[in-house]
Parts: structure tokens; C-alpha cells; sequence
């Protein structure tokens, strides 16, 4: 099965949710709010990315 290459356009999106929730995002700083987005995309990526093996514990359990 071939994977499709999901392609985002975080300019588009900074501006469509900028809209949604009524965000009065200047100018000034949209070059920035869509770098940061790209950034927390690429390290979320790495993370989900990164796999566990089936037998691993899902949590700890706590004792002090």
C-alpha cells in the first residue's frame, strides 16, 4: 500500500483559523505565527514518527 505525501500549506491555514475563531492577527506577525506553526509541526511529526514496541508499558505506576 503506497502512502500519500500529506502537503500543508500553513499560510492558508494561519489564515483560515485566524477567521474561525475571530483573531485580529497583524500582519506583522503572521510571518511568525506560521514559522512557529511549521516548527511544532516537524517536531510533532518526529514524535509520532517514532515507534514503540508492542510489549512497552503504557504507564508507570507511582510510589513514593
Amino acid at each position: 500500500m503506497s502512502e500519500k505525501k500529506l502537503e500543508l500549506d500553513f499560510n492558508t491555514f494561519v489564515e483560515q483559523m485566524s477567521r474561525l475563531i475571530d483573531l485580529k492577527l497583524r500582519d506583522e506577525y503572521r510571518a511568525g505565527v506560521t514559522e512557529n506553526l511549521e516548527r511544532i509541526y516537524t517536531q510533532a511529526k518526529l514524535v509520532n514518527e517514532f515507534e514503540l514496541p508492542e510489549n512497552m508499558e503504557v504507564f508507570g505506576k507511582f510510589e513514593p
